[in-house]
This record gives C-alpha cells, structure tokens and sequence, in this order.
C-alpha cells in the first residue's frame, strides 16, 4: 500500500472516529444506496477535474469525503454494522486515490491493481443499492 493511500486512510479515520463521536451512526441498510448517490455526484465532477488537470478538485472532495464518511460513523467503531458493506467503505475510500493516480501516474499509491479494484467494488456497491 503507497504512502498516499496510507495518508488518506489515516486522515479518514481519524476524521470519522472524531466526528462519528458526536452524531449516532445511520442505518446501514441504507448505505450502499447512500454511497453510490455520492459517488453519483463525485464521479463525474472527478473526471471533468482529470480531464482540466484540476488537482483542487480534490482537495474539495476530501472534505465532501470526509464529511461523508463522518455521517455514517465510517472507518469508526461508531458503525460497526457497515463492515457488511466492505466494497461500498472501500469504493468511497479508494475514488480519490484512483483519480489522482490518473494524474499523478508515478506516486506510490498508483498500485496497478487499484483501478480494477475500485471497479469491482463499485460495480457490487451499485448492485447492493438497486436491490430492493
């Protein structure tokens, strides 16, 4: 696992274990649809972002992340129950790396197996949120 990657899981928990300890955790029935909505926004704004060489946008959308995340007591102890969700937690854990790894194609993060990854899990975080 690259620094980056490490970098960012850290700030995550750290982030939601703080913030989690203030709000009661939602329904994790509900998470996958919740975590597919907000890639559903983020995914597009991402590529524009990869497309224009935007690395704000990513700045921008850790915070959009962390706040996400902080809502659903994710990466936390306060939501024990999302660890039913592991291809939802690290599809919403693993899009920013994925996109700054199209930018920055030689940081250490940039692991080749991570894109598929994201993929696979995105594609089964989506399948969980269509079912009924």
């Amino acid at each position: 696992m690259g620094l980056l990657r490490h970098c960012l899981s850290a700030v995550l928990w750290v982030a939601a274990a703080t913030a989690g300890a203030q709000q009661p955790p939602q329904s994790a029935d509900r998470f996958p649809a919740a975590a597919m909505s907000f890639l559903g926004g983020e995914l597009p704004a991402m590529e524009s972002a990869i497309a224009a060489r935007d690395r704000d946008y990513f700045e921008e959308a850790m915070a959009r992340m962390l706040d996400f995340s902080s809502s659903w007591g994710f990466k936390s102890q306060d939501n024990p129950a999302l660890s039913r969700f592991p291809m939802c937690t690290e599809a919403v854990s693993d899009f920013l790396v994925v996109g700054m790894c199209r930018i920055m194609t030689t940081a250490d993060a940039c692991e080749p197996a991570l894109a598929s990854r994201f993929d696979a899990n995105l594609r089964k975080c989506r399948e969980l949120a269509s079912r009924p």
